[in-house]
C-alpha cells in the first residue's frame, strides 16, 4: 500500500515540525504500508488561515493529488485542518481521498459524545466553524476556543524547550480547559503544527479528556479507506457530489482545458 501524505507548510519553515511529523507517521504505519510526505514547494504555505494564501496553495495541492493518483499511490491525505481542496480532489481522482478535519470530527464523535476545537487565532475559528457545518457536526460541537498566535509560523518556536514552548502550551490547556467546561470530552487542536507541537512534548490529554491527534488518525484511516476499496470495489461515490463531467459536457470541458483533465 502507498499513501501520499500532503501537508500544507513549506518543510523548511516551522522549525522542527516536518521531522516530527515524519517521526510520528512512521510510527503509525503498518508494516507494508509506504507513505510519501510532501510539503508546498511553489508557494508559501506560511499563512493558510488566510483565504487568499490558501487559495494560492490550494492549486498545487490539488495537481499533487492527480500526480499521487497517476504515480500509483492508494490513496491520498490532506493533513491540514481546513481540508483545502479536498472535495475537488473527491471529484478528481478515484483513489481514496481525506482530510484531516473531516477525519478528525469524525473519529472524536466516536471517542466521546462531544468535543471542543482549538484554533490558534480567531481569524482561523471562521473556517473551521464553516468546516464543521458542512460536515454536519455542529451538535457534538461543545466548544470552539481561540488561543492567540497571529503568526502560524512562530509555531515553530514551541517544538523545543523554552518560554515560546511554555507559552503555546498554557495557551492550549487554558483553551482546552475552557472547552472542558462547555461539555466537551474529547479536544482537538485545529493544525497539524499544533497536534505535533503537542505529540513532541508527550501533552495527550488535559484533566482527562483525551488530545486527538489528527495526524495517526488520518494514517489509520487512509489505510482502512484502501483496504475498504479493495474489498468493497469503490470508496468515494461519484454520484451528485463527487461526480466528474462526462459525454458532450466533458467534451466541453477539454476543449477548453485541455486532454488530461479528469483523466
Amino acid at each position: 500500500m502507498r499513501l501520499w501524505y500532503q501537508s500544507f507548510a513549506r518543510a523548511t519553515e516551522f522549525g522542527p515540525y516536518a521531522e516530527t511529523l515524519r517521526a510520528t507517521i512512521r510510527s503509525a504505519i503498518d508494516p507494508g504500508t509506504e507513505i510519501e510526505v510532501h510539503g508546498i514547494e511553489r508557494g508559501g504555505g506560511v499563512a493558510d488561515d488566510y483565504r487568499y494564501i490558501q487559495y494560492l496553495d490550494t492549486s498545487e495541492v490539488i495537481e499533487n493529488a492527480v500526480r499521487a493518483e497517476r504515480e500509483g499511490f492508494d490513496a491520498f491525505l490532506l493533513g491540514n485542518i481546513a481540508d483545502p481542496g479536498l472535495h475537488e480532489i473527491r471529484e478528481l481522482v478515484r483513489i481514496p481521498a481525506l482530510g484531516l478535519c473531516e477525519t478528525s470530527l469524525h473519529l472524536a464523535c466516536m471517542m466521546g459524545r462531544r468535543y471542543g476545537m482549538i484554533t490558534i487565532n480567531p481569524k482561523f475559528a471562521t473556517r473551521i466553524l464553516e468546516n464543521i457545518r458542512y460536515y454536519g457536526l455542529t451538535e457534538q460541537l461543545a466548544s470552539v476556543q481561540r488561543m492567540s498566535i497571529p503568526k502560524i509560523t512562530s509555531l515553530g518556536d514551541g517544538f523545543e524547550p523554552g518560554p515560546a514552548q511554555d507559552a503555546i502550551v498554557a495557551q492550549f490547556t487554558d483553551a482546552g480547559r475552557r472547552c472542558i467546561a462547555d461539555g466537551a470530552e474529547v479536544l482537538i487542536a485545529a493544525g497539524g503544527v499544533v497536534m505535533q507541537l503537542l505529540s513532541r512534548n508527550g501533552i495527550r490529554d488535559i484533566d482527562g479528556a483525551p488530545i486527538l491527534d489528527g495526524v495517526p488518525a488520518l494514517i489509520k484511516t487512509g489505510e482502512m479507506a484502501v483496504k475498504l476499496q479493495g474489498i468493497l470495489g469503490t470508496f468515494t461515490s461519484k454520484a451528485l457530489t463527487y461526480a466528474p463531467p462526462t459525454g458532450g459536457v466533458l467534451e466541453e470541458v477539454r476543449r477548453f482545458y485541455g486532454d488530461e483533465i479528469y483523466r
